[in-house]
């Protein structure tokens, strides 16, 4: 499969050329359209979800004047039953309508929120359609031409060889590593798949055999990976012998 590019390096700043002023109000007229053309849906999307529930309250006003009517027949012909007077002249909706107070003259409460209608507005934020824009002009596919470009500068300082060096020591030894800042290390280092598994150790990378470790960091790292249920693993790489030593703390117990 020659020539099938997974991921590639692009230097977003000199992929951007100067825009002309016809590619700018170009570029302009267009997102102003969209945002018109966006906010029109929006309107229609009010205007029918209002419709909607305004159909649903003129139903529930019908509902309810039936279940009154219903009520007050009832009414009626358990006062007729019972031998009491009943005013024919006043219809059975009347009576039941009497009785309870009526909210639909009430005026409306006037809201400032109402007059003014807000509506959400997205703005494309991808480069890739601006006419300034060539990201083939600043493509690097390999780190190698990253670097020399000076756009891929990572790994710079020891600390950052070391680790480089320790994840691929650990990944060599079958291990899968995910990040371990939440539990006080650098890695979290599962014996298999991390969906099969739970990870094992937080690891803590040593930048060479010279670097500084206090007791107090070995103390502190031990109790921590206990309480988590994990051993801390302290990975030192030596760059004068390329390896990787590997030393396991864990606290005894609490108190």
């Amino acid at each position: 499969m020659s020539g099938l590019e997974l991921a590639v390096l692009i230097d977003d700043p000199h992929a951007h050329a100067a825009p002309s002023a016809e590619a700018l109000a170009n570029w302009n007229a267009e997102r102003e359209l969209s945002a018109r053309h966006q906010i029109a849906t929006a309107e229609a999307e009010k205007v029918s979800e209002k419709a909607a529930k305004l159909s649903t309250s003129e139903e529930a006003i019908r509902k309810r004047k039936e279940r009154e009517a219903k009520r007050a027949a009832a009414a009626r012909a358990k006062a007729l039953a019972e031998g009491l007077a009943v005013d024919d002249n006043v219809p059975p909706s009347l009576t039941s309508a009497s009785t309870t107070p009526s909210t639909e003259e009430r005026p409306a409460t006037p809201s400032k929120a109402a007059a003014l209608q807000t509506f959400n507005v997205t703005i494309p934020a991808s480069s890739l359609q601006l006419e300034w824009y060539a990201p083939d002009v600043a493509k690097y596919t390999t780190l190698d031409a990253a670097r020399q470009a000076g756009v891929w500068t990572y790994p710079a300082t020891p600390y950052e060889r070391a680790k480089c060096r320790i994840f691929r020591d650990l990944w060599d030894k079958g291990n899968f590593m995910g990040g371990g800042i939440k539990f006080g290390g650098d890695f979290l280092v599962y014996p298999g798949d991390p969906l099969r598994y739970h990870s094992h150790f937080v690891a803590t990378v040593i930048e060479s055999p010279k670097a500084p470790l206090t007791p107090m960091e070995i103390v502190a790292h031990g109790r921590l990976g206990t309480a988590t249920k994990k051993s801390h693993l302290f990975c030192e790489w030596d760059k004068d012998t390329q390896q990787v030593t590997y030393f396991s703390v864990e606290w005894a117990g609490f108190g």
